[in-house]
């Protein structure tokens, strides 16, 4: 894994809230990636949660026709969690958005199906059980993504205008506008990558990608961290049952079998 940052990098990232970064995979680790999450999403069923995590069940909306969506791999395989759990990964993330410590959120595999509905415009941390300006995603191309089958598009900047209010991904692909009207005065930017390539991005930023019009797959692994110390906001999102039901509002989320540090 190639996890080296130069300050145009770095201040980049800060400004618009978005990385292009080339090659952080190379296409052995690509390669041993891909079996590792295919292997883990074949013993899961519908069940979209691994490793006793919330019950969230793979339906026929509209939003299960986005992609099809597995998370938490890393509490099942080994080499999901070998990639994910990377120290070097960890110290990108706090180079990046100058913080001392990440855990992980959840990682999910996200594979745009053949001729897969597009990913409205969303931010990311609003869905999360903590609120943060400084939440990181990973998103890491297995798969050749184009413009054809869905690559990753972002608002640079949005992550300043954001705040916690969000909607649904689901058919009103503008949706977020209504909320952040100022965000569509921004020309969107596109990430197509090869395999291996990453993004990375702030939970505040808007992205969306559009519809896999293609006759393949289009296979990505994410990873979304949170700032060490950030706090429990009362939403469930991938908690277990009895994990969330333990927590009250503003409890330091610092479980390290569930958000270990990076």
């Amino acid at each position: 894994m190639k996890c080296d940052l130069t300050q145009e990098q770095i201040a980049s990232y800060r400004r618009d809230g978005i990385l292009s970064y080339k090659g952080l995979l190379n296409q052995d680790e690509v390669a041993e990636l891909k079996a590792a999450v295919l292997e883990a999403i074949s013993t899961m069923g519908k069940q979209k949660v691994a490793g006793d995590g919330a019950e969230i069940v793979e339906g026929e909306s509209y939003y299960d026709k986005v992609f099809t969506q597995r998370l938490n791999l890393w509490r099942i395989n080994d080499t999901v969690k070998k990639f994910m759990l990377n120290p070097e990964l960890g110290r990108m993330l706090c180079q990046l958005s100058d913080q001392k410590a990440y855990r992980v959120w959840h990682d999910q595999a996200l594979i745009k199906e053949p001729f897969g509905n597009p990913t409205g415009w969303h931010l990311d941390n609003p869905y999360w059980s903590f609120n943060s300006h400084h939440a990181v995603s990973v998103w890491i191309a297995l798969d050749e993504a184009t413009p054809y089958n869905g690559c990753m598009c972002f608002i640079p900047g949005s992550q300043k205008q954001a705040k916690f209010d969000n909607v649904d991904i689901g058919e009103n692909l503008a949706a977020l506008f209504d909320i952040y009207p100022s965000m569509a005065e921004t020309d969107p930017v596109a990430f197509p990558m090869k395999p291996g390539d990453c993004s990375f991005h702030n939970g505040l930023t808007a992205h969306g990608a559009g519809a896999n019009m293609t006759r393949t797959r289009r296979m990505a692994m994410t990873c979304a961290y949170m700032p060490d110390g950030s706090t429990f906001n009362g939403q469930q999102n991938i908690l277990p049952n009895d994990y969330f039901k333990s927590l009250n509002v503003g409890d330091v989320l610092n479980n390290d079998d569930w958000n270990p540090l990076v």
